[in-house]
């Protein structure tokens, strides 16, 4: 499957940058996150507890970082294994750009499922997904915003499913991939 989204978070680039490198933050804007330890500049790893449909499995997921331009952007790619449940993998390219009093985070990433996570359906993986990544970036606005309260504009939607057995955007990596994939917007911005 293949996702796209744009996020406006509530606080200058270089503040958005920073809060997506710091491991706290991402613990507490993960949906289901356990934990987040930074092994080196440009590698992460998670423990996510993710519900897909009937399918719930803790994953633990790694990320790597790639084509750093801090503070504009970076491509993701990393693996989320929930054992029985299954395994994800993926890409995704983030790009941060400010406008006015906000930055505006856009993304496109492409992702693969294996396992009992593939046999649930693009649907409900991308329904799944699109949750996550929502509830990860009002979260995540909260802490970047600071006391302001933070509201997520979702400008662009899930592109329609390739085929099946691809699926789970960012976000999902670090839920499965979501369970990386969101994050990796820790990466997302490294």
């Amino acid at each position: 499957m293949d996702m796209t989204g744009e996020y406006r978070i509530p606080a200058p680039r270089e503040i958005v940058w920073k809060a997506l490198n710091d491991p706290e933050v991402l613990r507490q804007s993960i949906p289901g996150c356990e934990s987040v330890t930074a092994h080196s500049p440009t590698e992460l790893e998670a423990l996510v507890t993710a519900v897909v449909g009937p399918v719930k499995a803790k994953f633990k997921g790694k990320v790597t970082l790639s084509d750093i331009d801090p503070p504009a952007g970076y491509t993701l790619t990393g693996e989320g294994n929930g054992g029985s449940a299954g395994f994800a993998k993926g890409e995704a390219k983030v790009h941060l750009a400010q406008d006015g009093e906000f930055t505006v985070l856009t993304f496109e990433a492409k992702a693969q499922v294996m396992g009992k996570l593939a046999q649930i359906g693009s649907r409900l993986i991308d329904g799944t997904a699109r949750k996550m990544a929502d509830e990860f970036f009002e979260a995540f606005s909260r802490i970047a915003a600071g006391s302001r309260a933070a509201e997520v504009e979702v400008v662009k939607t899930a592109a329609p499913p390739k085929g099946e057995g691809s699926g789970i955007p960012p976000m999902v990596w670090v839920g499965g991939l979501i369970a990386i994939g969101l994050l990796v917007l820790w990466f997302l911005i490294k």
